[in-house]
Order: C-alpha cells, then sequence, then structure tokens
C-alpha cells in the first residue's frame, strides 16, 4: 500500500506541476497510449527520454511510472512514458511491436528533436533492449535515438520459461529465444545513426544475483558456454516461499523466482547451481562491447531493485545524474 502511494504521489506532483498530454493514443488498441510531459521551454527541438514500465510484463502501469519527470524537465528534457498491453492479454511479441510503434510516433510527431532516449527498468529495459534488433524501415521512419538507458533488465528469456512467472505469458522456448537480445544482436539490422549513440547497463548493488548476471553477461562477458541437460516432464511449480528478496512481494515476483536461493530449478527433479544458469543459453550469446557498442556497465550502490528507479524522483540520485549527462552531452 505504501509502495502505491509512492508511485501515485510522483505521477500526480509531475502532473500538477508540468504541462503535460496524458493518454495519447500512438495506436489504435485501447491499451496503446502514453503521456508527454514537457519542460517549461517547449521547442519542437527538445530531447525526449521514453520510459518503459517495468512489472514483469505483467503488471505496471504508465498512470504510477512518472519517477524521473520533475528532474528531467527541470533541465530542459520531455519525458515520454509509454503503456503497452501486459500478459496474458498481450504476447511478448505485441508488447515488442507496441514499444517500437510508439517510439516512431513519438519521432514522427516530433521529427525535429534533438535525440529519443530509451530508459527502461526491469522488464521494461528487455522491451528497450529488443530496439536494437528493429528494422525501422518497416514503420517508415528511422528515430534519432542518442543513448539507452537499461536498468535492471532482462536480456536473456530463456529461464523464465521453466517458472511459473511464465503462466500468464504462455511463452515457448522459440519465443523466448526471438526475444531474447543478447542471443540476436549480431543479427541486429541496424545501428543508430548517431556513432556516439550511449547504452548504459545498470543494476543495483542488491538486486538479485540473475539480474546482476543479465546485466554484466549483456553488456561484455558471457561465461563459457555448457550443456543443458535434457529431462523430460513438466515445468516445475515454484512456490513463491521458497524465495525471498528485498523490496515488496506484490511486484517482480520473477526476483524471487529466479536464483534468489542460488538455485534454478527448471525442469521436475533438476536443481543446478546458480553459475549454471548459462546453461540456458543454447546460443552463442551476444554482447554489447563485442558488437561494438558505445556502452558502459553500472553497479548503483545502496539500492536494490525497486529502489535503483523509484530514486530517480530526486535530482541528485547518482543514476539521475548518469542519465543528465548522457541526455545533455555532459560526459
Amino acid at each position: 500500500m505504501v509502495t502505491c502511494l509512492f508511485l501515485e504521489t510522483a505521477t500526480k506532483k509531475a502532473q500538477a506541476t508540468r504541462r503535460s498530454l496524458l493518454h495519447v493514443p500512438y495506436g489504435d488498441g485501447e491499451g496503446e497510449k502514453l503521456d508527454i510531459y514537457f519542460p517549461r521551454e517547449v521547442s519542437a527541438a527538445s530531447r525526449f527520454c521514453l520510459f518503459f514500465h517495468g512489472g514483469y510484463w505483467q503488471s505496471g502501469s504508465k498512470d504510477t511510472s512518472a519517477f524521473m519527470v520533475n528532474p528531467l524537465t527541470a533541465q530542459g528534457v520531455a519525458v515520454v512514458v509509454m503503456a503497452y498491453d501486459l500478459a496474458p492479454k498481450g504476447t511478448l511479441d505485441q508488447m515488442v511491436d507496441q514499444v517500437t510503434r510508439s517510439i516512431a510516433f513519438v519521432q514522427k510527431q516530433y521529427p525535429c528533436n534533438e535525440g529519443l532516449y530509451l530508459c527502461g527498468h526491469s522488464a521494461g529495459a528487455h522491451l528497450a533492449s529488443m530496439m536494437f534488433l528493429t528494422n525501422w524501415t518497416k514503420h517508415g521512419v528511422t528515430p534519432n535515438l542518442k543513448g539507452f538507458f537499461l536498468v535492471s533488465g532482462i536480456y536473456d528469456l530463456e529461464p523464465i520459461v521453466y517458472t511459473t512467472i511464465n503462466a500468464p505469458l504462455h511463452m515457448t522456448l522459440e519465443d523466448a529465444q526471438r526475444n531474447s537480445p543478447q542471443l540476436l544482436l549480431e543479427a541486429a539490422v541496424t545501428r543508430p545513426s548517431d556513432p556516439a549513440c550511449h547504452v548504459l547497463v545498470a543494476v543495483g548493488q542488491h538486486d538479485s544475483p540473475e539480474f546482476h548476471r543479465q546485466s554484466r553477461e549483456f553488456y561484455q562477458v558471457p561465461p563459457a558456454p555448457c550443456l543443458w541437460p535434457e529431462v523430460e516432464g513438466p515445468v516445475l511449480s515454484l512456490p513463491s516461499s521458497l524465495f525471498h528478496q528485498k523490496g515488496p512481494q506484490d511486484h517482480e515476483p520473477f526476483i524471487q523466482q529466479i536464483l534468489s536461493e542460488g538455485l534454478v530449478h527448471a525442469r521436475c527433479g533438476v536443481e543446478l547451481p546458480h553459475p549454471a544458469v548459462s546453461c540456458f543459453a543454447h546460443f552463442s550469446t551476444q554482447t554489447l562491447r563485442r558488437g561494438g557498442w558505445n556502452a558502459s556497465f553500472e553497479e548503483i550502490h545502496d539500492v536494490d531493485h525497486f529502489e535503483i528507479i523509484w530514486n530517480l524522483t530526486q535530482k541528485d540520485f547518482v543514476l539521475t545524474q548518469m542519465i543528465l549527462r548522457t541526455i545533455l552531452h555532459e560526459h
């Protein structure tokens, strides 16, 4: 309850103190809406930061996700908070398509922008990172992408297939592989038009081991591949009581589902120690650094999976300052 009140208060403050356009349709679907918050000095050449909320693709809302509006708009940056259809109504393929179309919409509405910067948290970081693989010619526009801020994200979805978190997603192994940017970076159709486009991969010090693993590996160094044992049988249903993680227990159960006790439960009767989670990657994993992207990695101290994004309401928070320095070109 306290969490919900905090999120609602941050959004209400943003709406009360900043000029905004709310519930703007970027498509024909009922859930295809976005909110735009403008700085005091509005210009067609503004920089835009587009935020994609987390919630393991099953919860969360743009209506409680205006974390960074006030600190960014105070520095002249417009903020766009996007909604997408959640599971089970929306599939991962549909969500990726909606994110793609929302970015194309903003570019078409503000063609003279000085840069679009994508920021996603957790599941939202996954959706933002899928834009590395987008063929923009299909959308009739090439967005002016200047930066990515990927916060406590998931980039290899195969482990999720074998957890109860997949129940509303109905994700097959093929679906997971098709939507795992870490497995597909080598196949990226295009690079950003600006070679200086910067990718920041961030994770909280108190994030779960799996978020640390995925963030570090996506940035740079995958472990040596190993073979995943072929085990027949139904997917194991995991009780959430087996897992404990700092942070609200009603949000992002994926944190509890994977490795918070140092185990991966995949198929009935199979338990692997933490390092073997890399066995889920059947293909050669790709990394941002190996792919030549202008990328950096940051572990944000003294925050967990939730605090790392909530603290973006604070202008002096270290991650807020990193985002602003990148957008304002103050490296």
